[in-house]
């Protein structure tokens, strides 16, 4: 009976994730197709497609930006989210369940609420239509992530190795690198990952902060979208799926880490 039931519960945790992962994975083997605009089933096989996407200066650029802003977003978010989460796990202060409300509010706010906000404080700081805009924009976006994540570690970790380092004679900075930061590691690595994926795959905010020189590839597939649907955009959503994907599976890698 027990078999039975596990493998019910397994064939329906299958069939739902296929269904909620097919329209999403159908876009790939579109990707391959030997005609000029999107079909399914796919006709023929090629990679021309992939070819013209990284041969093309135009997404070679918004490749960039989106690298260059996802790398800066993720490291600015893992350290801003890790002290933020570290300070909320060892201290009691009036006032905590707000500011843990706030740090988590980007999370739950409508992002088209966040980019009109965000536009109207940037332009007046000449914030628009650069990378260092959308940085801190994607950060914002990306801190409740860690903050989540490294809390989820922290509240995992011997509370009394830390003040056994300190009573050894070791400085809170030493008693930091080498006792606090190895065991909360893996929800620091986990939450960076999705940091960096929150960033990646962004585009209503990078819509209203970035300009032709500093778009995106979320603004370049949507912009495609919406004037010239060909099959080197479906490329280019595969290479993004594949992208998320392997984000997600390293970041279960650091929980099982963790647990």
């Amino acid at each position: 009976m027990d078999r039975l039931r596990r493998a019910l519960f397994w064939l329906i945790v299958s069939l739902t994730a296929l269904f909620l992962l097919l329209p999403t994975l159908i876009i790939v083997p579109m990707s391959f197709t030997t005609t000029t605009t999107l079909e399914f089933p796919p006709v023929g096989f090629t990679l021309d497609w992939y070819g013209k996407v990284i041969g093309a200066a135009d997404w070679q650029s918004a490749l960039i930006n989106s690298l260059v802003v996802a790398i800066a977003a993720a490291a600015l978010a893992t350290v801003v989210g890790t002290a933020a989460a570290l300070a909320l796990h060892a201290h009691r202060f009036p006032g905590k369940a707000v500011v843990m409300g706030l740090l988590l509010s980007p999370m739950v706010t409508p992002v088209i609420v966040l980019a009109v906000g965000m536009y109207m404080v940037f332009s007046g700081w000449g914030l628009v239509a650069t990378r260092l805009g959308l940085v801190l924009a994607h950060t914002v976006l990306a801190i409740p992530f860690v903050v989540v994540s490294v809390l989820a570690s922290a509240g995992m970790v011997n509370p009394s190795l830390v003040p056994a380092s300190l009573g050894l004679g070791a400085s809170s900075w030493f008693t930091f690198r080498r006792v606090t930061l190895p065991l909360i590691m893996p929800g620091v690595l986990s939450g960076a990952v999705f940091a960096f994926i929150t960033s990646w795959d962004e585009v209503v905010i990078a819509l209203f902060l970035a300009d032709a020189q500093t778009r995106t590839v979320p603004i370049m597939i949507w912009n495609q979208v919406r004037t010239n649907l060909d099959p080197a955009t479906a490329a280019v959503a595969a290479i993004l799926i594949l992208l998320s994907a392997l984000g997600v599976l390293i970041s279960y890698k650091f929980r099982d880490a963790r647990s």
